[in-house]
């Protein structure tokens, strides 16, 4: 395996978070009344927008990055002949993990990654979790240090295990763990394995648990592989027409956009407000939060909705939740909701794009992106305006 590394906690995505102190005017809070009180609302979860892993699609990951993936995915079929269904959403999961796309580095033309990426000396001193020493293999070679081992690159090889599966992915004739070539193309072969099919996800669960023995390891990266697998699909939209397609373009065109909160407006991206849950201010970032995102989108369809996601609830036909997301159609609102039943604890609003996928400006520090539609928890039904 690449490496041994502590149990990681994967979190749920949850954005635009209901906040009983702000007006209803701002983001996508909205007061909480009704059968709840605000304090039953608020603890029914403890999750902020600072701890919550944020949704993927292609925006997050650097260009270079990205290409080196997708490259990879191509290339592998000749260096694991018997491999099935290796994708790029299947690398960048693994690298979101591991290195967060290589964030913070620089990456040349060539992909070489400067400063380099090393994870903690595993020594077993318990720092960053390690129990278990390993003896040097490399002499300091892709680690640095001849004290120990330590994993190595975007996609965290320990050097022993590079020596056995190291690819020259970008045909310098050289394997080297600090390339983003190399590095990714390294990491196909190594989860292609002897031939799996990663189209099946029992076997794509077994690559990725061979990868790093976690159960909470294989979900984490299970969930970023499904929502860039979903953002590298993209939705159709040949069978949309008239209002619901005018809807689904205007929202599509703004991804990427940064996530403001209290951002957007009728009329586009707009600065937002402080601050967030967590203290994420948006006075300095032009962009959107969730109902701003839905609120312009309807616009540019004539349809005029309020500011809140608890508000937009009550607009159009309500689709229960008990109907399931199978009741959804293109251009159907998305909510969810701190207790879903109850309407005034709704937190968060997207909009479905179909095949089980919808436009979401999800929280602090993300981009207008599509997401599966249960990519956030308490999933609150739909409504039907279109």
């Amino acid at each position: 395996m690449p490496r041994r590394s502590p149990r990681r906690r994967r979190l749920a995505t949850w954005g635009c978070l209901t906040v009983v102190m702000l007006l209803a005017a701002l983001s996508c809070a909205a007061p909480l009344a009704g059968t709840l009180s605000a304090l039953t609302a608020l603890t029914a979860s403890t999750r902020h927008d600072d701890d919550l892993a944020q949704a993927g699609t292609s925006a997050d990951i650097p260009a270079r990055m990205l290409a080196a993936y997708k490259t990879a995915a191509r290339l592998v079929a000749s260096r694991a002949q018997a491999c099935r269904g290796m994708v790029w959403p299947v690398l960048a999961g693994i690298a979101k993990v591991e290195s967060n796309h290589a964030a913070g580095r620089s990456i040349a033309a060539n992909g070489d990654i400067r400063p380099r990426i090393y994870g903690v000396l595993l020594n077993g001193s318990g720092a960053g979790g390690n129990t278990s020493a390993f003896p040097d293999t490399d002499g300091g070679r892709w680690d640095g240090t001849a004290a120990g081992e330590r994993a190595v690159g975007p996609f965290q090889f320990l050097p022993s295990t590079w020596e056995v599966i190291g690819q020259d992915g970008n045909g310098d004739h050289t394997a080297d763990p600090h390339n983003a070539n190399d590095a990714a193309l390294g990491a196909a072969v190594y989860l292609c394995g002897n031939g799996r099919d990663l189209g099946k996800r029992a076997q794509l669960r077994a690559a990725v648990y061979q990868y790093n023995r976690s159960g909470a390891y294989v979900d984490n990266v299970l969930g970023w592989i499904d929502q860039y697998r979903a953002a590298a699909e993209g939705p159709e939209l040949t069978d949309v027409t008239g209002k619901v397609r005018t809807v689904l373009e205007a929202a599509l065109s703004q991804r990427g956009v940064p996530y403001s909160w209290g951002g957007g407006t009728k009329n586009g991206p707009s600065t937002g407000i402080c601050c967030s849950p967590s203290g994420k201010s948006g006075a300095g970032i032009r962009g959107f939060d969730c109902s701003g995102l839905t609120l312009y989108a309807y616009a540019k369809a004539a349809i005029s909705l309020p500011r809140t996601a608890a508000e937009q609830a009550a607009r159009g036909t309500r689709i229960p939740a008990a109907r399931g997301t199978s009741a959804l159609r293109p251009g159907d609102l998305v909510f969810y909701a701190y207790a879903p039943g109850y309407d005034a604890t709704i937190y968060h609003v997207g909009i479905y794009a179909g095949n089980g996928q919808m436009i979401n400006a999800a929280r602090p520090g993300t981009t207008v992106r599509l997401d599966p539609v249960d990519a956030m928890t308490g999933y609150a039904g739909g409504a039907r305006l279109l």
